[in-house]
């Protein structure tokens, strides 16, 4: 079925790009995209290449574009945009590290090469070491599969594979990594929001927080503020990190730090990472942002500095 005769609901739609009901009837009444077609129930529903332009609007909204300046584009601009957008940062990434093959590893997973990805993968970060692989290649490599996925390059399905084998291979490797020594280590607890499903970029921040020699409490992803704040109150925990992808509903995002930096005890921190464009705003005091996951080391060495015995 080609995409102009594919019927997709307001609820598949919601869930493949990320972009909430409300939002869609909003920008249908604004700007006349996406115009849903009625079935003959009466009930709404878009077209395979409404969902395609959907996706490519939602990767220019991550990147700083208004709504206003893109929804009446066609998709073969929108997609001229994303390119010239990603293109940038693609090339300060590929910069990082010369071993850190990302278009190779992608094109693994577009051919269903699974074996050889997961081997590849491995070799990796035997051959990288731990921070170098999530720096140097998963955070590339996560960036280069979300614009895959929003130019229709890469389905749905590809994208969970490639996320459940990564989650593996950052699992077994934070296993690995020896308990920390002597001396009073800083307690971690991580999680994401309500409405956050992705655990990558929470695996990513754990392995550096291990490396700095911190003991983490993960609670997994999509976590209710006041089950938060009774998790870092029962383990007794120095810092919860969040992470925060760029699918996340901004105003939940905010919302949700506001509420939660409220209601934590002040020696508590709070720090917040992540592509989310929300956290390029003005946050609270209290709230550590990470832009990159190399600042946690250094975070982390000012937190010990302000809170030594």
């Amino acid at each position: 079925m080609d995409g102009a005769t594919q019927r997709v609901s307001i609820a598949a739609v919601e869930r493949d790009t990320g972009l909430s009901k409300d939002t869609l009837r909003v920008w249908e009444r604004r700007y006349g995209f996406p115009a849903p077609h009625r079935d003959a129930h009466g009930q709404r529903f878009y077209t395979g290449d409404d969902v395609a332009k959907l996706r490519l609007a939602k990767r220019l909204l991550d990147y700083g574009y208004r709504p206003g300046k893109i929804l009446t584009l066609s998709a073969e601009r929108l997609l001229q945009m994303v390119d010239s957008a990603a293109a940038p940062k693609a090339t300060r990434d590929e910069a990082a590290h010369p071993d850190a093959d990302v278009d190779a590893f992608l094109h693994l997973i577009q051919t269903q090469r699974v074996d050889e990805l997961r081997r590849k993968l491995s070799g990796a970060l035997l051959h990288l070491g731990l921070a170098h692989f999530v720096a140097d290649l998963v955070a590339p490599l996560n960036e280069r599969v979300g614009e895959a996925w929003a130019r229709g390059k890469l389905e749905i399905y590809e994208e969970h594979l490639y996320a459940e084998m990564i989650q593996g291979i950052l699992r077994n490797a934070i296993t690995s990594i020896p308990r920390p020594g002597a001396g009073t280590p800083v307690h971690v607890m991580l999680t994401t929001f309500p409405g956050e499903p992705h655990g990558i970029g929470l695996l990513m921040a754990e392995a550096f927080f291990a490396l700095e020699g911190c003991r983490c409490v993960s609670l997994g992803v999509q976590t209710p503020v006041p089950d938060i704040v009774r998790a870092a109150t029962l383990h007794k925990v120095d810092i919860v990190a969040l992470s925060f992808s760029n699918t996340m509903n901004a105003n939940h995002a905010l919302g949700g730090i506001v509420e939660l930096r409220d209601r934590l005890p002040q020696p508590v921190g709070l720090w917040v990472g992540g592509n989310c464009p929300v956290l390029e705003r003005r946050l609270l005091d209290g709230i550590e942002r990470l832009r990159l996951l190399t600042q946690i080391g250094p975070a982390l060495l000012r937190w010990r500095k302000q809170h030594a015995p």
